[in-house]
């Protein structure tokens, strides 16, 4: 079967990705296994190495702070002034921020320090990944754009959770914390190489004018959800999708503890749980295509994360403490996670320019639950305890659900090529 132009569809055709921008996919994925690698244990390492809970919550709330910032103005850094100029600030602002953070700050514990590259670094990958987001709403025809996101999220969480996690472990163990923490460099300049240099594809080289458009361009980060209320509602809904990520992580391994769940448990669980994910990324992203996006996200993402958070807490006490019933509840709200994918194309479609500007919405939506759910956590958990958080991030995916009924295509559409 041929393309609609006589021509036979190569696998890129096939599988939804823009053919141009291969290349790109494979460097997101080794630049975020660079950027992820010390997740897992680089507050654990902190506390050992003398700082208190306190200073290392602080210290990644700065980063996160500065995740979120950086994500607002991806979209329209890479629509004013061109993608691959963002990408490049972005990977020249993570190795300043890594060189700083690893070779001054953190090996005399200088507390300031650690911060301030800390946060430089934190503006690194939202810059350099989302940017590329934005080029892939750009490039990928109408009716496989769900599908090209679906890759995108695929490649993104596989390097940051999964191949990252997975390295450093190896890593440490063979070469120490310090050395995979310089390691880190080589990775993000591999993957800068595939996805700047190898993509010769140059559509997304920023809006014509001089520095007074480019600058206009950059003010619609703040307007477009003004003026596009659906394109605010699409923020709103990409916040939630992810809080539960990063709230989770802060008091479930002491809830499974108490259950008699292990340290070694509970990672395997989780890194369980976004091996799922990543795979369904994948798979949401061809459901979105034939389905409808808003009703993937509405049902799958929304209704489907909201009954299955609720299970996932309920596990071990309905089943006995049983580590497989909270094994398959964890990998179905991992796998239900990814019923958001859709999002990144629905949001874009809402829009017939300014792409670039919903996209920062979205990617501000994507930065803010990074120290969102950790705060919700912190401030809830002493009044309301565990169940009482689990209620709350429950009850938000519920209002997600609520939230994307109101987000259509023109004609009630159900993707872009149908408009």
């Amino acid at each position: 079967m041929t393309n609609g132009k006589g021509e036979y569809p190569n696998f890129f055709d096939r599988v939804g990705i823009p053919k141009s921008l291969a290349w790109g996919y494979l460097g997101i994925l080794i630049f975020m296994m660079g950027d992820g690698m010390e997740q897992g244990w680089l507050s654990p390492y902190l506390i050992e190495r003398g700082l208190t809970m306190q200073q290392s919550a602080s210290l990644f709330t700065v980063y996160g702070i500065t995740i979120a910032i950086s994500s607002w103005f991806s979209g329209v850094l890479a629509e004013g002034f061109g993608v691959k100029k963002t990408m490049l600030t972005g990977l020249i602002l993570y190795l300043l921020g890594t060189v700083g953070f690893v070779g001054y700050a953190l090996p005399g514990l200088h507390q300031v320090a650690m911060m301030l590259t800390y946060a430089l670094r934190g503006f690194g990958y939202p810059l350099f990944a989302y940017s590329f987001l934005v080029w892939i709403t750009y490039r990928s025809p109408k009716e496989k754009l769900g599908r090209a996101v679906g890759w995108f999220w695929f490649v993104f969480t596989g390097g940051l959770v999964v191949l990252g996690a997975y390295y450093s472990s190896w890593s440490i163990l063979r070469f120490g914390y310090m050395e995979t923490l310089w390691s880190a460099l080589g990775w993000v300049l591999l993957g800068a190489f595939f996805a700047l240099v190898m993509v010769k594809d140059n559509s997304a080289g920023g809006i014509k004018g001089g520095l007074k458009e480019k600058l206009g361009e950059l003010g619609r980060g703040f307007t477009i959800a003004r003026d596009e209320p659906k394109v605010l509602l699409g923020g709103l809904v990409r916040v939630i999708n992810t809080t539960a990520q990063f709230a989770f992580p802060v008091f479930l391994p002491t809830y499974m503890a108490s259950h008699g769940f292990s340290t070694t448990e509970w990672l395997q669980v989780w890194g369980t749980i976004f091996t799922a994910n990543i795979i369904f990324n994948l798979i949401f992203g061809f459901v979105g295509d034939f389905i409808g996006w808003r009703n993937t996200v509405m049902w799958f993402g929304g209704f489907g994360c909201g009954v299955s958070t609720l299970l996932f807490y309920y596990s071990p006490q309905l089943f006995g403490s049983s580590f497989w019933a909270v094994m398959i509840a964890g990998v179905l709200w991992g796998a239900l996670l990814a019923g958001y994918v859709p999002l990144s194309a629905l949001i874009p479609s809402l829009v017939k320019e300014e792409k670039g500007a919903a996209m920062s919405i979205l990617n501000l939506g994507a930065g803010l639950p990074v120290f969102i759910g950790p705060a919700l956590v912190g401030l809830l958990i002493g009044t309301i305890g565990n169940a009482g958080v689990i209620w709350i991030l429950a009850i938000l995916y519920f209002i997600s659900a609520f939230l994307t009924y109101f987000i259509t295509l023109p004609n009630n559409a159900k993707t872009a090529h149908q408009v």
